[in-house]
């Protein structure tokens, strides 16, 4: 779809649904080389699943398309024309900004993409939704060949799960030099370990401490999260995906969750996700966020069940991938689309306190000193968040011809 189809298709649109949040000024401080700018891909030939079968095989994901969205996203992202001139431009972005110098990628440095396996229980492949094997073997794809990165500098993991079967195959394939690391290790993967109270947290609190040495040693972080909800926390986006990094259990009854959840009554309150995205290994070393809307979920179990109904989506899989170099920026627009299109979900009242808390985390509504190395140094503004005008027209302020907040930015 096309700007202009995208166009008369909101025009069209009959059914405006309501948002139970209103539109918010932006706050915060915006990141990328276009600052605040999310990249929206939407073709609706991506996946085609029709309930009957896997979600995740090969004759319901079309990889060409999936390859197409990812690469018209990275360009999108930068403003180039080309993916190998648009990671330039990303790498040389994020070094410039980390202290680093104004260099590009250098070989033998490490990248790790944190996958979204929360739901996985062995290395078996279950129908329960986790990241999409086609477009981290996209992501894949780009890393090695417009990036120029080795195959053994890639880890694919997930610290607190496992790697399942149809993930591992679609990517070792192809890429048989890229790591794959889990909780358990085996069947092709390394066993995760963990730095102990690489975390500590801005307040004590008893969160797991530990970090997977994977992120400490890697050069840089890719979050690839999905779009969902989740009981407690309201939304499971890029910030809470990070969690996933530290030394939990694969049993979620025995791990705390201290700061997971916001106060219901509108007050600010502490947030751990905001720790994880001003983290020096974790958040403040993301390159790139990625929120996986290639089908989205009303909640964190199960596979997909609910087709979308919100425009352009018209009663079907959203289709979509959505990319930022602001982590904040982004988990703003997956907010907006989950809270649009199910506006009574679960624990969703004031559930975008931990966006306020990130945006604005030098100096924070909470009140919180965020610090969660515990090294002193408070954390600066994690990125920019606001609420879009409506659902229908997807609007933020750089839409509407502003100088400072969020551009939802519909690729090609």
């Amino acid at each position: 779809m096309n700007r202009r189809q995208f166009a008369l298709s909101i025009a069209a649109a009959s059914l405006l649904r309501p948002s139970l949040f209103e539109p918010l000024p932006p706050m915060g401080v915006p990141r990328g080389v276009v600052p605040g700018r999310v990249t929206w891909a939407h073709d609706p030939a991506a996946v085609t699943w029709d309930g009957t079968g896997s979600w995740w095989t090969d004759a319901n994901n079309n990889q060409a398309v999936i390859d197409h969205m990812v690469s018209r996203s990275i360009c999108g992202l930068t403003n180039q024309k080309s993916d190998t001139q648009a990671w330039s431009s990303i790498f040389h972005y994020f070094n410039r900004t980390h202290g680093r110098g104004n260099v590009g990628y250098k070989a033998g440095e490490k990248i790790a993409i944190k996958a979204n396996l929360n739901n996985t229980t062995d290395h078996g492949t279950i129908d329960r939704l986790n990241s999409s094997p086609h477009l981290i073997l996209s992501l894949v794809r780009q890393l090695t060949g417009p990036a120029k990165v080795q195959q053994a500098s890639i880890t694919i993991f997930d610290s607190s799960r496992w790697i399942p079967g149809n993930l591992y195959e679609k990517v070792h394939h192809e890429f048989p030099g890229v790591v794959f690391v889990d909780h358990v290790g085996g069947d092709g993967g390394v066993k995760a370990e963990f730095k102990p109270d690489a975390i500590p947290f801005s307040i004590t609190s008893r969160n797991a401490k530990g970090l997977d040495t994977v992120v400490i040693d890697a050069t840089y972080l890719v979050d690839a999260a999905i779009l969902r909800a989740h009981v407690s926390s309201g939304v499971t986006l890029c910030a809470k995906n990070l969690f996933g990094c530290t030394s939990i259990y694969t049993d979620w009854r025995k791990n705390a969750h201290d700061g997971f959840q916001h106060n219901r009554d509108g007050s600010a309150s502490y947030s751990a996700f905001t720790d994880f995205l001003g983290h020096k290994d974790l958040g403040e070393k993301t390159v790139l966020f990625i929120i996986d809307g290639l089908y989205g979920n009303d909640n964190v179990d199960g596979p997909p069940h609910r087709k979308w109904k919100m425009v352009p989506f018209n009663d079907a899989w959203p289709n979509s991938i959505f990319m930022s170099l602001d982590g904040v920026a982004i988990d703003s627009v997956g907010f907006d689309f989950l809270t649009s299109e199910w506006p009574d979900l679960p624990d969703i009242a004031n559930a975008d306190n931990y966006l306020r808390e990130s945006a604005l985390a030098h100096d924070p509504p909470s009140k919180t000193f965020y610090d969660p190395e515990r090294d002193g140094v408070r954390c600066r503004s994690l990125g920019v968040h606001e609420h879009w005008n409506n659902g229908a027209d997807k609007k933020y302020s750089r839409n509407l011809g502003k100088a400072h907040g969020i551009e939802l930015f519909l690729v090609g």
